[in-house]
């Protein structure tokens, strides 16, 4: 019997968790939810149902999980509540600022109403973190640092493309190459978040809009560019298309530590991505069939990726796992 699962907003995210079940054959897609009016056919499945958001209510007892697939900035801590009471939930919400809140606020609507819903899962929030837990546990001694990119952030861009007068835009962030030396020769350094990253928004302003304005809204973002060096450029939509249609990225989580009396010891977890939100797309599969099987202990209520035990993500059994991978 295969987990049937909804997909929450059919942007690349969205499309990506499409294509991404194809690979997993204990999954199949039911129904595709949008807020687009008029509602198109799927561009992969034109025989899965595209139904408006108004009306997942109807869809509760056909869906196992659902995969929620909008941004960070806006949708997800509306979006979230909402449905955990009717659906299990994975989103991949990546405001690190704000997990907490948003934790206690999808806990609360998950457990009144029975149902699981794993938060911020991605590769970060996701992988990421199990790997500085995973280091920071084996070398309680030393240092830790995360650098992202370059590439393409979604949920950044997401928050630029919110902004008033923007219509369309793209941000990379763009590590400090000095920064990831000195950590990777084991050096101790402290970093602000400044000297670790800088970021580069690339923007299609609507026509008549203030262009100041936007970059200063931009610029001075909470929890998105307010602590960074960022940088502004305006361009069409010919060239945001023709220049920056790929969404790559990736990054590197490195710790830095001692053993003993003075041996130098570096943990490196890292991923180079073709694309983001295909890999993020896998990344809540694999914690989607966890859901299910979460659910069905009746282990209800919010969960990190801290929570999930790594046999739940495998579609295959826990002999062939241990066999195999161990």
């Amino acid at each position: 019997m295969k987990i049937k699962v909804g997909i929450c907003g059919y942007g690349n995210l969205g499309r990506g968790v499409e294509s991404g079940i194809l690979q997993n054959p204990d999954i199949e897609l039911a129904a595709v939810f949008t807020r687009r009016k008029p509602v198109e056919s799927l561009k992969i499945n034109s025989n899965v149902p595209v139904i408006h958001i108004d009306n997942a209510a109807e869809w509760v007892d056909k869906i196992d999980v659902m995969i929620l697939c909008g941004g960070s900035a806006n949708d997800l801590p509306i979006q979230c509540p909402s449905l955990a009471k009717m659906f299990n939930t994975i989103d991949s919400f990546d405001t690190h600022a704000k997990i907490p809140e948003y934790f206690k606020s999808v806990d609360l609507s998950a457990k009144a109403n029975n149902k699981v819903s794993i938060i911020s899962i991605g590769w970060d929030p996701g992988l990421f973190s199990i790997a500085r837990l995973y280091a920071e546990s084996v070398l309680p001694e030393g240092g830790t640092h995360t650098f992202w990119g370059p590439g393409v952030s979604q949920g950044h861009s997401d928050a630029v493309r919110r902004v008033d007068g923007v219509a369309d835009a793209i941000q990379y962030t763009i590590p400090v190459d000095e920064a990831v030396l000195k950590v990777k020769t084991g050096e101790k350094a402290e970093f602000t978040t400044r000297e670790k990253h800088t970021r580069v928004c690339y923007v299609v302003a609507k026509d008549g809009a203030d262009l100041s304005k936007i970059e200063n809204e931009i610029v001075e973002m909470p929890h998105y560019f307010d602590e960074y060096n960022t940088t502004v450029n305006f361009i069409s939509q010919d060239e945001l298309k023709r220049d920056h249609g790929a969404l790559p990225h990736g990054g590197i989580v490195i710790r830095a530590g001692k053993t003993g009396a003075d041996s130098n010891q570096v943990i490196e977890f890292s991923l180079k991505l073709d694309s983001n939100p295909e890999f993020t797309a896998s990344v809540l599969i694999a914690y989607a069939r966890a859901a299910y099987r979460l659910a069905s202990k009746n282990d209800f209520g919010a969960k990190t990726i801290f929570d999930i035990p790594p046999i739940l993500l495998s579609r295959n059994d826990r002999d062939e796992v241990v066999k195999n991978l161990l």
